[in-house]
């Protein structure tokens, strides 16, 4: 169960704002301000099957920056805080045109540890200057090297919906990465095909289905692929994750949405 919480909200969804006025920010995105997505997070293990926590993410414009503000929280049920409380809270301003991250924060608390993250990005060179702060510890600076395909946690959420699926080929990696307290992670996502998935709690949809490698660590083994689901429509909505753990399996599960740019036209029944 411990195992589960350590930073099992980051990846998946990996993660509820008034509707604001379209202005600046560009009209071809999957989404649009005031999308609001709730995921409930699932844990399995032996006989163990239950759902443990839930993910809330919501999007706002910044119309005089020209920003998308992202807000992802995490939490496990009161339940679960008895056995391992989890609180995750993710900021994240970025450009639209193109996808770029601007500023990223960060504040975590995982049982009895707790970490903060302040990142800010330098458009232009990749580099993130990053502020690291554990538990009530003096806050540590430094400087991260990134790519042009670095994102922040939500900032990635976001990105990855914007691809043009229709020119991405079955089967061939494609690389990218994210910052998260005072490193840098390479992963790789793998379009897998189109599939039926039928998705507890709302129905059965036509989607996407991507393989993601993840590195292996204190959570994620490394061995095996998370797999996600995205409906096959304008709005590209992650649905459903599922992924191994080192203790069990953790999947991730849409119950809740609102203010999508479009109709699920995805979904068959």
């Amino acid at each position: 169960m411990k195992v589960f919480a350590v930073r099992s909200f980051l990846v998946m969804v990996l993660f509820c704002s008034v509707p604001q006025i379209l202005s600046a920010q560009r009209s071809d995105l999957p989404y649009v301000p005031g999308e609001s997505l709730t995921y409930v997070v699932n844990y399995k293990w032996g006989a163990i099957n239950t759902d443990v926590g839930e993910a809330v993410t919501s999007l706002s414009y910044i119309d005089t920056l020209g920003l998308f503000h992202s807000v992802i929280t995490g939490r496990t049920y009161k339940f679960y805080d008895i056995i391992f409380k989890v609180r995750e809270h993710f900021e994240s301003k970025f450009f639209d045109d193109p996808i770029k991250p601007h500023y990223f924060y960060r504040k975590t608390q995982e049982g009895k540890y707790r970490i903060k993250n302040t990142f800010h990005f330098e458009k232009d060179t990749n580099l993130v200057h990053a502020t690291v702060q554990k538990y009530d510890r003096i806050p540590v600076d430094t400087i991260l090297v990134g790519t042009g395909n670095t994102f922040d946690i939500p900032a990635l959420f976001y990105k990855v919906r914007t691809m043009d699926f229709d020119r991405v080929s079955v089967g061939v990696e494609q690389p990218i990465s994210f910052v998260i307290d005072d490193d840098v992670y390479n992963f790789y996502f793998i379009l897998v095909g189109k599939e039926e998935k039928k998705v507890r709690g709302l129905g059965t949809f036509n989607t996407l289905k991507f393989a993601v490698r993840l590195v292996a660590g204190s959570v994620f083994t490394g061995d095996d692929d998370m797999f996600i689901w995205v409906t096959d429509d304008e709005n590209k909505v992650p649905l459903l994750f599922e992924s191994p753990i080192i203790v069990g399996r953790v999947q991730g599960r849409l119950v809740e949405y609102s203010n999508l740019k479009g109709p699920l036209t995805s979904k068959i029944k």
